[in-house]
């Protein structure tokens, strides 16, 4: 099996979520060059080849009534429309540059492997794999079923639809799934992305476990290209979608290998462990790509690691806050003794514990309402953020405060009638609130650290800090930027913060009745 060439992880690659196209001077003029010409002409064919698809696409669709829709389309439908949209595709791709696709090993047949898992994601021209499996079906989010064309073709596919905001529809999907895999070649084979994002090649993500649920054989499939420059990915960061698709058509060609492994039939111990089902067939084909496999996935659009049940962003939101921050000048200590009057009054009070930007900008008393609305958009996506989340992971990022004190401050927090223990949905969002990042499944961490079912400070602390597997979390990602005592701030040389509320804690007592600053 030969090795793939992808990214050595460096400085400039340090998670799999970041990718820029590098290319040497001569290769940017010609690019220029070409793509002055080659740009616009394959847009225009490409434009109007879909053009073509979308009536093609509605015909197969029209007239038949939700029921019908609920079950394979068959007669002329299928084959005489089916060859068509094949070939329009196939000329699409071609105009596109992709002249001719290498394909490697044999395509099992729907009964034989009801899924293909594809892998590595690089790219939304990853679609390109649809010609060699004769438009197998996709699953694909429900925002792109409004969408002029593509959501014509997603009907055509009868594609699996799924709202990844929405948890009820998530399980719908989930199911449907299932029923098509085991409906022993009643449905048309699927094809899957496991890795459910792009990444830039250096490693292979967590796969999803949607396509081994239903435990039956799937095959690998492996989906490279292998040229010179690497222009095809798209990642979370780094070169654009339209960088990406203006160096990939000012190419004259674009090379492409599509690669079948035997089929993988699961065995038993499989079929009743999806998890392990998932994670052996991430682990053979990374063997096979000469990649790591690794515990890397994309969560509610943000990348975070897993280990353990817990969700660790690559990129935690406190150290970018804390470059905004300095950025601008502001005393950290200060935002940090700001942060905590306010959460004492509110904990107390009936005041809310989210604030927005213009808030945020008031209480920290930012010269810079952008640098509120920046900090804002790292801890969520409704331009709010919790109080607490903001503190609890800045004082950790810090590093003016011991861990086991800003520990103490969140179990308080998060423990409002002073029980002594917490709920299984408390430590949620406590370890949210630690990490930065939403947390859905700290189960495991609770059974470890809970006894007879409560939830102790110090039980919590013991496993945070011993436990083979959370230790890290404490000794490797919650590892303070620069260790030490705050610097000097006073409110009236730097003028950016003013702390008027000295209810501190010193992390030894509730905090309403604290008054030591941190």
């Amino acid at each position: 099996m030969e090795k793939r060439d992808g990214h050595a992880a460096t400085t400039e690659y340090p998670h799999p979520f970041i990718h820029r196209v590098r290319l040497p001077t001569a290769h940017r003029i010609k690019g220029i060059i070409l793509g002055s010409v080659l740009f616009p002409l394959r847009l225009v064919l490409v434009v109007l080849l879909f053009l073509l698809m979308w009536p093609i696409a509605m015909l197969r669709t029209a007239g038949l009534s939700e029921e019908e829709l609920s079950r394979p389309i068959r007669g002329w439908r299928c084959w005489l429309l089916h060859a068509m949209m094949l070939s329009i595709n196939r000329v699409m791709f071609f105009t596109l540059g992709f002249v001719w696709i290498e394909v490697k090993g044999r395509r099992a047949d729907v009964k034989e492997a009801p899924a293909l898992v594809v892998a590595p994601h690089s790219s939304f021209l990853d679609m390109v794999i649809l010609m060699p499996t004769q438009l197998a079906t996709v699953v694909s989010r429900s925002e792109n079923v409004n969408l002029p064309v593509i959501g014509a073709l997603l009907g055509f596919n009868q594609s699996v639809v799924v709202s990844r905001k929405d948890p009820e529809s998530r399980r719908k999907a989930v199911t449907q799934i299932k029923e098509r895999l085991t409906s022993n070649g009643y449905w048309p084979q699927m094809l899957i992305f496991p890795e459910g994002t792009t990444t830039n090649g250096t490693v292979l993500m967590k796969f999803k476990p949607g396509a081994f649920l239903a435990g039956v054989p799937v095959q690998p499939v492996l989906l490279s290209y292998p040229n010179k420059l690497d222009t095809m990915r798209w990642t979370y960061k780094g070169t654009t979608w339209v960088e990406a698709l203006w160096h990939t058509m000012s190419q004259f060609y674009t090379r492409v290998t599509v690669e079948y492994l035997p089929v993988y039939t699961p065995s038993q111990e499989e079929k009743d462990d999806p998890n392990l089902y998932t994670n052996n067939v991430q682990k053979l084909m990374a063997s096979c790509l000469g990649l790591p496999a690794t515990d890397y996935v994309m969560e509610g659009r943000v990348p975070v690691r897993k280990l353990g049940g817990l969700s660790l962003p690559v990129e935690p939101p406190a150290k970018a806050a804390l470059s905004l921050l300095r950025r601008d000048g502001v005393c950290v200590a200060e935002v940090l003794a700001a942060l905590r009057g306010v959460l004492d009054a509110r904990l107390s009070g009936a005041l809310g514990l989210k604030a927005g930007p213009e808030e945020l900008a008031a209480m920290l008393c930012l010269e810079q309402p952008l640098t509120a609305a920046q900090i804002c958009a790292l801890y969520t996506k409704d331009n709010t953020v919790d109080l607490r989340h903001l503190y609890l992971s800045l004082s950790t990022a810090s590093g003016f405060t011991a861990f086991q004190s800003i520990l103490h401050v969140a179990f308080n927090m998060y423990d409002p009638e002073c029980r002594g223990h917490l709920p299984a949905e408390a430590l949620s969002g406590l370890m949210g609130a630690l990490l930065g990042a939403a947390q859905r499944d700290t189960a495991q961490l609770y059974a470890a650290a809970s006894r007879d079912e409560q939830l102790t400070e110090e039980d919590l602390l013991r496993v945070l800090t011993t436990h083979p597997t959370y230790q890290v979390v404490v000794n490797q990602y919650l590892k303070p930027e620069e260790a030490g005592s705050p610097p000097p701030c006073s409110s009236s040389t730097n003028g950016k913060v003013v702390n008027n509320n000295r209810n501190m804690s010193n992390g030894n007592t509730t905090p309403s009745s604290n008054k030591k600053t941190d």
